[in-house]
């Protein structure tokens, strides 16, 4: 990605009277946090799809934890490892029933991370 010129730079080109150019690096966008969590719903559904409980297990205690805490989703957050270390469950549909929970989560957290990286 090229990078554009910042309108810092002729501030401060006005100030230190040198010859500068600076150049805006940063980008306000979220994408990154959007194909994460792409990313980790395909490999829920398909574990999921599979009746990979291990793998679920996985999903929800690390990779569920980590990107909320990135997106600053804390509730989901909490929610991911409360599915994993909170009560033991009776059975595996009770197991399944909470991780089809946490999938419609993720679900909605992807239409807000959308919504927020359409342009304005």
């Amino acid at each position: 990605q090229a990078k554009r010129p910042c309108w810092r730079s002729k501030r401060l080109r006005s100030v230190t009277k040198l010859p500068i150019m600076l150049h805006c690096t940063m980008t306000h966008s979220n994408a990154p946090l959007q194909l994460g969590l792409e990313d980790l719903l395909g490999d829920m559904v398909h574990a999921r799809r599979n009746g990979d409980m291990g793998r679920l297990a996985l999903l929800a205690y690390c990779e569920v934890r980590r990107w909320a805490r990135q997106a600053g989703e804390n509730g989901l957050a909490d929610r991911s490892t409360a599915v994993i270390t909170r009560h033991p469950h009776a059975n595996r549909d009770q197991f399944m029933e909470q991780i089809d929970g946490l999938i419609n989560e993720l679900e909605e957290a992807h239409t807000r991370v959308v919504s927020q990286h359409l342009p304005m």
